[in-house]
Order: C-alpha cells, then structure tokens, then sequence
C-alpha cells in the first residue's frame, strides 16, 4: 500500500529516468544542418563550457520507471486529459529537480485555470491510490 505522495514520488523518479536516458542517433539540428568548419585550432578546441549530463540511469531505475509508468493506464481512458497531467508532472528534470510541465503551463496549454489542474492531478493521483488499496 502506496500513500500519495509515495506515489508522486515514485512518478516523478520514473519521469527523471526517462530524461537522464541517453538519445539515439543524431540531434535534430545536426541532421537538418551542416556541420561548421573548423576554421583556427582555437576553435577545434571548444571554449564553451560542456553541457551538463545526468548519467544513464542503471536496469533497476529503468524497471521502477516502468512500473511507475503503468500505473498511468489505471486512470480510465475517459479521463485521459487527468492522465496527460498526471504524466506531464511526473516529467522532473534529472539534474535540477524542476518540473518541464509547471502548474500555469499545463493550464495555459490545457485552457484551464492552474488551481483546476492541480485539482485534476490530485484525483488522478487518488485514483491511482484507491486501485492500490484494491
């Protein structure tokens, strides 16, 4: 048996699994561009600072995401517009603890007031809750 804010939890963890995985294959601005030519050896060597990156999370942070994941699919397919918040919010940036989706965003983006949608995230956490109590 899962409080709700162990499962908050446990989504949010699931959500900074999914953005610390490494991509695949060429960034979408290296396949639509050219590649810059190196000009002088000062630019070969890049003075701008490396960009920070989480590291690739391990097998078992991979299966708790899962399992995370799948509890989206016990909110009801009818109430699919709480299941796109609750899997917005559960989306944490790996390295900063941020939200990607804040309050006011999901709203603008849904057309809802934040103070509705973080009451449609609550009962979507509560009804992922009551199917643990089940």
């Amino acid at each position: 048996m899962m409080t709700e804010g162990e499962i908050i939890a446990r989504l949010e963890e699931a959500g900074a699994t999914v953005l610390a995985m490494p991509g695949r294959g060429y960034s979408t601005g290296l396949r639509t561009t050219r590649l810059e030519v190196v000009h002088t050896a000062l630019d070969a060597y890049g003075w701008q600072t490396p960009r920070l990156r989480a590291p690739a999370p391990d097998a078992a942070a991979m299966g708790r995401m899962d399992e995370a994941f799948s509890w989206l699919a016990f909110i009801p397919e009818g109430k699919y517009v709480i299941r796109r918040i609750v899997g917005a919010r559960a989306l944490v940036h790996p390295l900063t603890g941020r939200h990607l989706y804040p309050w006011r965003r999901l709203g603008e983006m849904l057309g809802a007031d934040h103070k509705s949608i973080q009451r449609w995230h609550g009962q979507g956490i509560g009804i992922i809750a009551a199917r643990w109590l089940k």
